[in-house]
């Protein structure tokens, strides 16, 4: 096992303040806490680490540095630490791009969250489900379709509101019923959650695994596009995309939205916990409203 550094800092945009900045062997690290309690269990950091080396090569990742299991009977957190990598957060690269009206280079960095959306669509997976151990053994995702996972968790809504959500779902559901295979999902695959070249404005890493799984190939680009929606950013995803999966930009944005609803509904569910879950509330409720997996009650 490695020594630490003396100090940890924490880094901004980091999941749950439990990503810090510090050193392993003189260099700096990036350490990943798993406090007790983990909902994954002890076995998160193993999880992570063996997600990561997994994908190594095919997709950007940083090195998995060492692995610790929490020991929950001395209070003891899990520990993942990985390679410090160089680059700019995504988000803040897509703020300031469409501040200056740089369509080349949300273009340029839509491709390249494409061709990644792309590369993992195109791991292949068993069957869908969750990993539940370092060997990346598969759980089992929660049964039946979108318009019970509607009527599971939006129990705040009123039974009209619920029915018109479950009609979009139950649409939504058979779309997603036409592809019959499962892939490697990131699961949170979005400008937060990458670093990106400022040079190339290409992403230069994928952070932040904890929720990959094995799912449906469209589930990412849902994500990618769910928020970011300039014309430019949107259009280069889907063609990069198409260009390593095959089908047409059209449908696999129908597809996109149809497989992002699951995790839209499940953050809608936790409105007024954080900024983020009410803004996929409104999102939901305009969907509901309108019928239409393309509904965008923002603005431009």
């Amino acid at each position: 096992m490695s020594d630490l550094g003396p100090t940890l800092t924490p880094l901004a945009g980091g999941h749950s303040g439990r990503t810090f900045l510090g050193d392993a062997g003189g260099e700096r690290a990036v350490v990943r806490v798993y406090p007790p309690g983990d909902p994954r269990g002890v076995q998160a950091p193993e999880i992570d680490g063996a997600v990561l080396r997994l994908v190594r090569g095919l997709v950007a990742v940083p090195d998995v540095v060492e692995v610790r299991r929490a020991q929950p009977e001395d209070g003891l957190p899990g520990l993942l630490v990985t390679e410090w990598l160089a680059g700019e957060r995504g988000d803040l690269v897509v703020a300031r791009l469409v501040a200056d009206g740089d369509t080349d280079g949300l273009a340029r960095l839509g491709a390249s969250m494409g061709r990644l959306a792309g590369t993992l669509a195109g791991m292949p997976m068993l069957r869908p489900g969750t990993f539940t151990d370092a060997e990346l053994a598969l759980g089992e995702l929660p049964e039946g379709g979108l318009a019970e996972w509607v009527e599971l968790h939006l129990v705040d809504w009123s039974a009209q509101d619920r029915a018109r959500l479950r009609r979009v779902a139950g649409a939504a559901q058979d779309l997603l019923d036409t592809v019959g295979r499962a892939c490697l999902v990131h699961s949170d695959l979005n400008p937060k959650n990458v670093l990106v070249d400022p040079g190339t404005t290409t992403v230069a890493a994928v952070l932040d695994w904890e929720y990959a799984h094995a799912g449906h190939p469209w589930t990412d680009v849902g994500n990618l596009l769910r928020f970011e929606r300039h014309p430019a950013y949107v259009t280069a995803v889907l063609s990069a995309w198409t260009a390593l999966r095959g089908g047409s930009p059209a449908d696999l944005l129908e597809g996109a939205r149809a497989a992002d609803l699951w995790a839209l509904v499940d953050l809608a569910s936790m409105a007024g916990a954080n900024p983020v879950a009410d803004r996929a509330e409104v999102l939901v409720r305009a969907i509901a409203d309108t019928g239409d997996l393309h509904a965008w009650p923002f603005g431009p």
